[in-house]
C-alpha cells in the first residue's frame, strides 16, 4: 500500500462489485470546485454509495494541479468525505464562482430585431446566475426589457408572474412572431421574383431586335 492521504480505516473498506468509477467527470483546478463537488456528491447519491467509498472515488475525478494538489496531502490526514470536501475546497476557493445580484437582469434587454424566442433564452440563462431571486423580481426585469409591445402589455395585466407562466404565455406570442417573420420573408421573395420578369422580359426583346 503506498503513500495515500487517506487513513487505513478508508482503505480497508472494499468498493462495490458493479460500483461505476466516475472517470468521465474531471477537475483539474480552473473550474468551479463547489459545481464539480456538487455533481460528484449528486452521482454517488444514485450510486448509493457510502463515506468511505466517495473518498476512494473523489481522486479519480482529478487531473493536472488538482490531482497534484490531492496527492501532495500529508499521509493518512483524510478520515472522511468532510474532510477532503473542506480541503479541496479551500484549495481552489478563488475558482468558486459570485452569484450575480438580481440588478444584473436589468442589463438584459431585448435587441432590434432580436427574436422574443432568443431574448427569453439569453434572460433565462442569466436567471440561473442569481441565488434567490423571485418571481416577482424576474417577471418585473423580464417586462422592463422586452420590445415585443403585445406581449409586454399581456404581462402587464397581472403584477406578479411565476417564470413556467411566463414560458406559457409566451409561447403563443413567439410562434405569432415566427409566423409572421416567415410570411413577411415570402412577400420579399415574392416581389423580388416579380421585379425580375418584367426584366426578364426586356432581356428577350433586346436580344429579338
Amino acid at each position: 500500500m503506498g503513500v495515500t492521504p487517506f487513513h487505513r480505516s478508508i482503505l480497508e473498506v472494499r468498493l462495490p462489485k458493479h460500483f461505476d468509477k466516475p472517470t468521465d467527470m474531471r477537475y483539474d483546478g480552473t473550474q468551479d470546485p463547489l459545481e464539480h463537488l456538487t455533481a460528484f456528491e449528486a452521482r454517488m447519491n444514485l450510486e448509493g454509495v457510502g463515506d468511505e467509498v466517495r473518498c476512494r472515488a473523489f481522486p479519480v475525478t482529478l487531473a493536472g494541479p488538482a490531482i497534484r494538489w490531492f496527492n501532495g496531502l500529508p499521509q493518512g490526514s483524510i478520515y472522511s468525505f468532510s474532510d477532503i470536501s473542506r480541503a479541496f475546497l479551500a484549495q481552489f476557493t478563488t475558482r468558486i464562482a459570485k452569484a450575480k445580484h438580481p440588478i444584473n437582469l436589468l442589463g438584459i434587454t431585448q435587441r432590434q430585431g432580436e427574436p422574443t424566442r432568443k431574448y427569453l433564452d439569453r434572460f433565462n440563462d442569466e436567471c440561473l446566475e442569481i441565488d434567490g431571486l423571485t418571481d416577482s423580481v424576474a417577471s418585473l426585469c423580464l417586462t422592463n426589457g422586452l420590445l415585443n409591445e403585445n406581449f409586454r402589455k399581456h404581462l402587464t395585466t397581472k403584477l406578479v408572474w411565476t417564470m413556467h407562466e411566463i414560458q406559457t404565455v409566451a409561447k403563443e406570442y413567439i410562434n405569432d412572431e415566427e409566423v409572421s417573420r416567415v410570411v413577411a420573408a415570402n412577400k420579399r421573395q415574392s416581389g423580388y421574383s416579380q421585379a425580375r420578369q418584367p426584366a426578364n422580359g426586356e432581356r428577350a426583346k433586346e436580344q429579338a431586335r
